[in-house]
């Protein structure tokens, strides 16, 4: 059984949600639908909480919600608010700003876009379709904490459609995102088709991603960060199949030179990246799922804006085993140390990043 001690003062009780365990306080106030969507995966990854709120009486709630996050991030999002929804949701704000977090967000299962404004929330731009049939909020909402992220500019949202198109996913947000590139052009034959001349089969290594940018947008500036002149995201390979993969790499560093893409050898900093975003350049940023997702692999991300102690990225992986939607995914903050800490991958802890810049007009 969960414990009812609270871990959190603020507002209302705090506590860990097992959905082996119904609450009878929970099922007095939540719908039977609400609750099976809660227990229908398995979201222990995220830390799920219950937030409560007591009722006049002292005996019962008057209001709760079920939160949960990916780790090492500085979110929390609601999955829905029963009962009295504007006290849970006030709890959840005074919950989070406890945790020193600077944003909540709220999956549209339940909630309305006037509730949502009611409570201070926004709406985010939902992705067009549904991936795979999956069932996903057909609205999300978020809410800056202290205005903290109120100027961050918004990118769509596209889930990516394999398991490793990622790099050609982020690279096509930052374009649109920039205006380099229409709206209605982020769909999956434009994913396929970046993924396919950047490739290094099947993963796409920093080199080949920036030639192909720069290929796709002649007048986007490119440049490559790597911090090492060898051959990457190798490592779950055989010496075999490393080997023809390598002379691809190496073929995208000449293909580099006659793009005119620039390598940069060193380790690009988080200070740098910060720099990088304040210019108004969107960086492409390869991470390790590990902590944030429990995968061990290389991944892409956007990141596309900054505000105080995090980063704000776009991902394009989801994971709905774990109840893991385009909401925890879109806007997401990611604190600067443990960005920091994710952006090393495979054993050498290498760190590659592609930075688009502004695109240039004609002529200049």
């Amino acid at each position: 059984m969960p414990s009812s001690r609270p871990d959190a003062p603020a507002r209302g009780a705090v506590l860990p949600f097992d959905p082996a365990a119904r609450l009878a306080q929970l099922e007095r106030i939540a719908p039977g639908p609400v609750l099976e969507r809660w227990e229908a995966v398995d979201r222990s990854n995220h830390a799920p909480r219950i937030v409560a709120v007591p009722d006049a009486a002292g005996e019962g709630w008057a209001g709760a919600a079920l939160v949960t996050a990916r780790p090492q991030t500085a979110y929390t999002k609601i999955v829905d608010a029963v009962g009295d929804v504007p006290a849970a949701v006030e709890a959840v704000l005074a919950h989070a700003r406890d945790q020193g977090l600077v944003q909540v967000k709220w999956e549209g299962w339940t909630a309305d876009s006037a509730d949502a404004a009611a409570l201070g929330f926004t709406p985010m731009e939902a992705p067009r379709g549904t991936a795979d049939g999956a069932a996903r909020p057909p609205a999300g909402y978020v809410r800056w904490l202290d205005g903290g992220g109120d100027g961050t500019a918004e990118p769509p949202y596209h889930r990516q459609s394999t398991n490793f198109t990622c790099g050609a996913v982020v690279a096509l947000l930052a374009q649109v995102q920039a205006g380099a590139a229409p709206r209605d052009s982020l769909d999956r034959t434009a994913e396929l088709t970046l993924w396919r001349g950047a490739t290094n089969f099947p993963a796409c290594e920093p080199v080949g991603l920036g030639v192909a940018v720069r290929r796709t947008w002649p007048a986007s500036p490119v440049t490559v960060f790597l911090d090492t002149d060898r051959s990457v995201l190798l490592d779950s390979y055989t010496e075999a199949e490393q080997e023809w993969r390598a002379l691809l790499q190496q073929a995208s560093r000449t293909d580099a030179a006659r793009a005119g893409v620039p390598i940069d050898p060193h380790r690009l900093t988080l200070p740098e990246l910060r720099g990088a975003i304040d210019r108004g350049d969107r960086v492409l940023l390869l991470l390790s799922l590990a902590v944030m997702l429990g995968f061990d692999v290389p991944h892409w991300v956007l990141c596309h804006g900054a505000v105080p102690g995090a980063v704000v990225i776009e991902d394009p992986w989801t994971n709905d085993t774990t109840g893991d939607t385009w909401v925890d995914a879109h806007l997401l903050p990611v604190p600067d140390a443990a960005l920091d800490a994710m952006a090393a991958v495979e054993r050498g802890g290498h760190r590659g990043a592609v930075v688009i810049g502004a695109p240039e007009a004609a002529g200049e």
